[in-house]
């Protein structure tokens, strides 16, 4: 990987975001069996309206696996994007593995999660199945990539108690970091995969899909990185590859609306407010203990 050195400046983070594509894509392989998945026909070769630029779009099926997907963006001098996320089938209530990084020649921003399907405050089965042996995976990073400043109640509702939320220089030695811990991360939810028992409640198996259906909602409706594709492949193309790849399932998953799941979000004319961070407090620093309790302050 090549990069700038302590003073900063664009680092090939492109390149170790490929680099994490293409070993996550190796990893899954030695597991399981990947087939191309329908959405990759129609987005892998996406043109962006700029020659600085490359896009490249991969998605894929496996057993257990609805979908597995990644989104890289590479603009020469500017932005490198890493948008990568793993969604089980309805028959497991698996965690969505979720891999965001933005980077500029300033800054990394970065979120890396096992993203709960449940509501881990109140569902205190869910979150000791998934998180309670994992809090040592955060702890190792913690240090490393420190918690990024504030951030809302909003932002943190999907988020689990072993979140990587974290801002850094991108230098060529932080980003070795970030690889390790995309690579542990994503060992972690594949391990998880492996280990999944298919569940035949017919209940628990409809409640699961709507649980993944309401995620995709949330980030169809607030995915940050709406701005950028749209200045890239305008704004008709920016919208189909948010539904039909980034958050595929939002049109055939469920029926329920934004609003229907998030009604406080409603204004006076029946529209949704746009308006981000709107509610709750802020969280400066990691909101979770070492157990993974939630310290609302």
């Amino acid at each position: 990987m090549s990069g700038a050195g302590a003073g900063g400046g664009v680092l090939g983070a492109g390149s170790s975001y490929q680099r994490f594509v293409h070993s996550a894509l190796e990893l899954t392989r030695l597991r399981t069996a990947l087939t191309p998945h329908p959405s990759q026909e129609k987005f892998r070769f996406i043109q962006p309206n700029d020659d600085t630029t490359v896009l490249n779009a991969l998605s894929y099926s496996a057993p257990k696996i609805r979908m597995l997907r990644s989104l890289t963006v590479e603009k020469k001098n500017s932005v490198q994007v890493l948008d990568f996320a793993a969604f089980s089938e309805a028959e497991y209530d698996l965690p969505i593995f979720c891999a965001n990084a933005f980077t500029t020649p300033a800054q990394s921003i970065v979120v890396l999660d096992l993203n709960p399907l449940y509501d881990i405050t109140v569902d205190i089965d869910y979150k000791d199945k998934y998180y309670r042996d994992l809090m040592p995976l955060v702890q190792k990073y913690s240090e490393l990539l420190p918690w990024g400043g504030k951030i809302t109640s909003e932002s943190l509702r999907f988020f689990s108690p072993i979140v990587i939320w974290t801002i850094f220089e991108p230098t060529e030695c932080n980003h070795d970091v970030l690889f390790s811990a995309l690579m542990d991360y994503y060992k972690v939810w594949l391990q998880l995969t492996d280990q999944a028992a298919e569940e035949n409640d017919a209940v628990k198996i409809v409640r699961n899909g709507e649980a993944q259906h309401r995620y995709l909602t949330w980030r169809t409706e607030k995915d940050p990185g709406y701005p950028l594709l749209k200045r890239l492949i305008g704004e008709s193309q920016a919208k189909d590859l948010v539904s039909g790849f980034l958050f595929e399932g939002v049109n055939s998953l469920g029926s329920k609306s934004f609003l229907d799941y998030f009604p406080e979000y409603a204004r006076d004319d029946g529209t949704v407010n746009k308006k981000r961070s709107m509610i709750g407090k802020s969280f400066e620093t990691r909101p979770w203990d070492a157990t993974g309790q939630f310290n609302a302050g």
